[in-house]
Formats: structure tokens, sequence, C-alpha cells
């Protein structure tokens, strides 16, 4: 395993390096439950249910496999998901791709959504009324794709789908049962950035997350 795209956190991404994933079976959903899925999205680019909306550029819904097996949730949109429409397009997401090119899962075979699907003014964490408002999204996004893994980047995650107490650096690294999946917390990729400490910590969480994945595709 080459762990060297994990920790070569200041290099620029020039372009996603090319790694061999394990082949997947394709599970054809019935066309109703992509249908849901879509309507649900259209339902999220309407939203005006809280503040967040009037200072965003667009709602970031999520992007990847609406089948997927894996699924990550992060915080919220950034500056640059706010202006790209996609999560995790930033350095943080740069990163994200880096840790998934490590552990060879492929982004596009995943999903990938925040908590709140708008971006907060100066990138400050949501609000409890905003991540209230926006959470029916977000399980909903879960019950329709029903991953049998799901990685918690960061506290809100954590915090929103673990528990409300559930704190990163005591919880990280261990398996949860939520939504009818395993559950892990991870630090945010952003983290990372600010604390190189916790690149180690990481990695070891995706190890973990590596290997159950690998058994379910």
């Amino acid at each position: 395993m080459k762990e060297r795209y994990l920790f070569d956190l200041l290099a620029p991404v020039k372009k996603r390096p090319k790694v061999t994933a394990p082949k997947r079976q394709i599970v054809i959903q019935p066309s109703e439950s992509l249908d849901k899925f879509t309507a649900l999205k259209q339902e999220a680019l309407t939203c005006q249910r809280c503040r967040l909306r009037q200072g965003a550029t667009q709602v970031v819904f999520g992007v990847g496999n609406p089948q997927a097996v894996l699924m990550m949730v992060g915080e919220g949109p950034g500056a640059d998901e706010d202006r790209q429409g996609i999560p995790f397009v930033g350095r943080a997401g740069q990163l994200l791709d880096k840790i998934l090119a490590a552990a060879e899962i492929r982004r596009e075979d995943i999903y990938i959504t925040n908590v709140v699907k708008c971006r907060p003014p100066q990138n400050r964490m949501p609000q409890e009324d905003e991540v209230a408002a926006c959470v029916p999204f977000l399980k909903r996004q879960i019950e329709l794709i029903k991953p049998k893994i799901i990685v918690c980047l960061g506290a809100l995650a954590t915090q929103t789908i673990i528990a409300p107490e559930a704190r990163v650096s005591v919880v990280r690294g261990r398996w949860f049962e939520r939504f009818n999946a395993r559950v892990m917390a991870t630090f945010h990729p952003a983290a990372l950035l600010r604390d190189v400490s916790k690149k180690r910590p990481v990695w070891e969480d995706m190890k973990k997350i590596r290997d159950i994945y690998r058994t379910l595709i």
C-alpha cells in the first residue's frame, strides 16, 4: 500500500493518482428508488428552510454513486464547494482525494455529502437550527442510498449521526451501528491541514474502513 499520498499534505494536487480498485458488482435499484432520489435532490435545490440559503451561491446536495456501499458525510460546503456545487473540492477535498487513493477507494464509487447543504457565512460552523433544518435531507439520502458503511468526517457529522455528545477524538476508529450501516468517525480533512499530528490516526481509521469496504464490494 502506497501511503505517501496521505502524508504528502503540502504537495499540490496535479491529478488524481491512478489506483487499481477491486471490481464491484453494480446492483440496479428499481427506477422508483432513483426517481425518489432525484426528487429529493430537486427539493433540496429549492430549499428555503433556513437563513443559509440566502447567502449561498447554490445548494451543494452531494456527489457520487446513489447506490454506493460507502458514504462519507462532512460538515458543510466551503467557498470552493459553494462556487462549484460539489462537496470536497477545495484543499480539504484534494486531501480527501489523496486519502481515498491511498486506500484504493475510487471517489466515483462512493457518495459524498455534508450535514448542511449550503455554505455558512465565513465558513463558520452551522448553528443548531440550521442543522435541524437540513438533517431531514441527510437522513433521507441515507435511507435511499442504503450504504453499508458511513464515514463521519469531523465533529458535526459525528454528533449528527453517532451521538450528540460524541467527540471525534474519543470515538474515532470505532464501529457503531446507525441507519442499518456500520459507522465510523474520523477527523475532517481540514483538521489535518491545521494539525499534521492527526494524519496517522486518520490513516489508521481509513485502513479499517478500507478492509471492511473490500468485503462488501
